[in-house]
Order: structure tokens, then sequence, then C-alpha cells
């Protein structure tokens, strides 16, 4: 039961095979066995999540149920859930127990769905490995030496170990689409603005975009139908009408245009990646696509523009947190001035620290204009890149990360190095696009490989449609990791 997909799962509940309860205790008993290795989730509440069930049962006797009533979802831990834990990642907000539902939440909620808990994930979504986390590395079910990729990696771990049926995760310069290629699953970031940001906890907030993450195509598109929604509290929410992002998921994909960037398969990316990413280029071009040659001039430069402005938007961001309000204070102070800058340096880690005094410095007087100013208008280019690309392709095709998951504590003593590993898929939150990754084979140590799938603004459905056909047409997407006792 729990290695089948969220239409499947929907279809057994509403005839009855299997109630929600008994659905969501399947769940909680898995994540009991497993979670102690692998670390996915932060915070269970079997209480909360059995009441959640049996409401959702009630609603399927009643006929009041959606496509996502009683289905088991887990939910990033950077989501204010009402009564939940709410951490970030952080030893800063280790006590704070929310007291509202961030949209994401909500839109779940009403849909019937269950939480079945908080996952783990980098200190407030800043990392690429899942290791910085105040609660500890989250392992990677592929190889448990491994790390599963971040910020998301916690919800990528827990789908990928099926201690869910499908997960939230955000997506601020790869943070969905990294974890998802290195765990072997689905994950999708809409365009910016599709889904709403309020409640969720910010760390830049101009490329801060939640996403579903799941095994397949179609759950993202059943997720993502409710997550996507105008929410009058974010001001960067976008008022569109309701979409059915399923709607074009059996087109075919004959005349199709896939836009191939040389910057993306230049020197840096894995022989091993390679080999499976071109292999799914000949498979797209079996399905009847046609390829196109493109270039995205400007995509050397997205790491270091990424690392002035999201550092920037994070050192004003993050400054909320100061012992006064709520979360972490320190013990001992003197005065309000030691209080906050004890706090500060007690609360956060050694990453979040990194990236405020950075943000701070970019941001100070006489550097503004030097840097801050300066990296939006690179911006700018690199939107403007994508924007010529589109005229002559339909998608864009690439890795999503240049090599497959890589051992603990590798890349701990190497930041650059690190932020290197999101170098396919940061232009893409520069420039508000939606993107996503799906499994396509795999390399070295029989590691999943992801391949990348770059649409124009609103192209989520079209993007939907050219995973799901290239997921009918070969089983990645359904291979499981061995030893989680399927």
């Amino acid at each position: 039961m729990i290695n089948t997909s969220i239409k499947q799962l929907s279809a057994a509940l509403a005839a009855k095979k299997i109630s929600s309860a008994e659905l969501t205790q399947l769940y909680l008993d898995r994540i009991a066995r497993l979670n102690p290795e692998l670390n996915a989730y932060i915070t269970l509440d079997e209480e909360k999540s059995l009441a959640q069930a049996r409401a959702a049962d009630e609603r399927l006797a009643n006929g009041d149920a959606t496509g996502l009533t009683g289905i088991p979802i887990a939910q990033k831990d950077i989501f204010c859930a009402k009564g939940w834990l709410t951490t970030c990642g952080s030893k800063m907000l280790h006590n704070f127990v929310s007291p509202y539902d961030a949209h994401v939440i909500a839109q779940f909620n009403n849909a019937g769905a269950v939480t079945l808990g908080k996952t783990n994930m980098d200190e407030f979504a800043m990392g690429s490995s899942n290791e910085t986390s105040h609660y500890g590395a989250v392992k990677n079910p592929w190889d448990t030496a491994r790390v599963p990729g971040g910020s998301s990696g916690g919800s990528a771990a827990a789908v990928a170990a099926r201690l869910c049926a499908a997960a939230t995760g955000t997506d601020t310069g790869g943070s969905i689409r990294q974890p998802a290629a290195l765990c072997g699953i689905s994950g999708l970031k809409p365009t910016y603005g599709v889904v709403s940001r309020y409640g969720m906890i910010a760390f830049a907030s101009s490329l801060d975009q939640a996403g579903p993450m799941a095994r397949s195509a179609e759950d993202l598109a059943l997720l993502l139908n409710v997550m996507a929604g105008f929410d009058e509290r974010d001001s960067t929410s976008l008022q569109r009408e309701k979409e059915d992002y399923a709607r074009d998921l059996n087109k075919p994909l004959n005349g199709l245009r896939i836009g191939l960037p040389k910057e993306f398969f230049a020197e840096g990316m894995g022989s091993d990646v390679a080999q499976a990413v071109e292999a799914a280029i000949a498979e797209y071009k079996k399905l009847g696509a046609v390829i196109v040659d493109i270039s995205l001039p400007n995509t050397k430069l997205s790491v270091p523009v990424y690392y002035v402005l999201a550092p920037a938007e994070a050192s004003s961001n993050l400054s909320r947190f100061d012992g006064v309000r709520y979360g972490y204070r320190a013990p001992e102070y003197g005065d309000l001035a030691d209080m906050y800058e004890k706090s500060r340096a007690q609360g956060f880690g050694a990453e979040v620290k990194r990236r405020i005094m950075i943000g701070t410095y970019v941001l100070s007087h006489g550097y503004y204009d030097a840097y801050y100013l300066q990296a939006q208008k690179i911006r700018r280019l690199i939107a403007q890149d994508f924007t010529e690309a589109f005229k002559q392709c339909d998608v864009i095709m690439g890795p999503t990360s240049p090599s497959t998951a890589f051992k603990l504590g590798e890349k701990g003593d190497d930041p650059v190095q690190m932020y290197l590993s999101d170098i396919y898929t940061i232009a893409v939150n520069l420039a508000g696009l939606p993107g996503m990754s799906i499994p396509c084979g795999f390399g070295a140590n029989n590691m999943p490989v992801g391949l990348q799938i770059i649409g124009n603004y609103f192209d989520e459905a079209r993007m939907l449609n050219v995973a799901h056909q290239y997921q009918l047409a070969t089983g990645h997407h359904d291979c499981a990791p061995q030893n989680i006792g399927l």
C-alpha cells in the first residue's frame, strides 16, 4: 500500500479498502522503525495525526472528500502549523509552537490531508546537504553514509524511504530540486508567487517558493492543485485563475522543443550524471521531441549573484530573532545588548551566522552599490537570457545537480564547493521561473541522478506533462532504496 501513488491511495480510501486511520498508522509505524537512522523527521505527534485521519474518514464516509482527503503528508519544518513545534531546523526556534497555520498547511487541512509530522531541514533553509540542522544530519535512504541534499532533505528522504505519501518543500536556490535528484524522487518549484509564502519562515523573500515533493509527476500535479492559489496575506502572491495542473498529463510530446543550454553541459558535471541525462534526452527524442541548442550566457554568474542577494535578504529577515519575543534566549546576560548578542550567537549555527555576516556586509554603507545593486542588475540579465531562450524552445533540460549524493562531511570544510552543488538550479530562482527534477537513472555507487526541466512562467502544467510522459515510458521513478522494508 505504501508503495503506490497518491491517486491509487485515494481510490483505495474511497473504495474503503483501507481507512485513513489505518494508512496513517502504517506510516507512523514505519517512521518509528526507520526514522532513528534516517533522521528525516524532527517532530511527530501521533495523537494529532490520527485525529486528522479519523476526521478524514468521516469526510470520506459522508461523500465530502477531495483527491487528498485521508492522504498522509509530511510537512517541511519551515511551515508554521498551529499547535505544532515549528523550528526551521534551528536552536533559535527550538521551543516555538506556532499559534497559526501557514497558507500551505491550511490548504492541505481544507483538503482533508493528514499531517504525519515536520521534516528535518538545513537550518533556516541554508545549506545544500541537510547537515546544518540543529537536530543533526539527515541520511540518504539509498546510502546512509551520504547526504540527501538540502535544504528539503528531510522531506526528500521521507518520500524516498516511503515514510509518507508525499511531502512539502521550499526552494530558494534549488532546495526542492537538488534533494529530489539526490534521493531519486520528483520535486517541483513553481513560478514565484503561485504558492503563498504566508506562514513560511523567510530566508530570502524574493527567492523562496514552496512546492511539492513526491514519487511521480502525476502526484506533484495533484499536490500543486491544493497548494497553489491567491492569498491576500502575502504581498507576493499572484492573483490568477485557479487551474488544474493535471489537465495536460496525457498529451503526446510530438514536436516538443527541448532546449539544451551549452552552459549546462560544460566542465564540472560528473560523467555518470552526463550519461544518465543524455540517455533521458534520447528517450525524449523517441517520444517525438526535437532538440534545440541554446545558450544562457549569464548562467555562470548565477552563483555569485545568489550569494550576494540571498544573504542580504537573510540578514534582514533573521534580524527578528533576537531573544525578546519568542524563540531561544541566552540564559545569562548583562543588559539588553548583551542579551541580543548572546542569544543570536548561541541560537544560530555556523552557516546561518556566515550568511548573516555576508548579507550585512553587502548591505552596509559603501558596499550596497558595489555588491547588492550590481547583483540585482545581473539578475535581470539572467532572467532576460531565459526570455530569449524560450523564443526557441518550449522547455529547457539539463542536470539538476553536478554530481550524485556525496558523503556526509565531505564538503563541510569547503563552503564554496558546497555552494556549487546548486550551480544548475540557482538561475531558475533568480528569474522566478518554474523548475522541477525527476529521476532519470543512476550514477556511481548506484546513486540516483536527477533530470531538471525548466519551463516558462506559469507553464507548470506543460512541465508536468513532459515529466509524466517520460515516467510512463521509463521506470526510474518507481525504483526504491534497498533495505527499507518494502
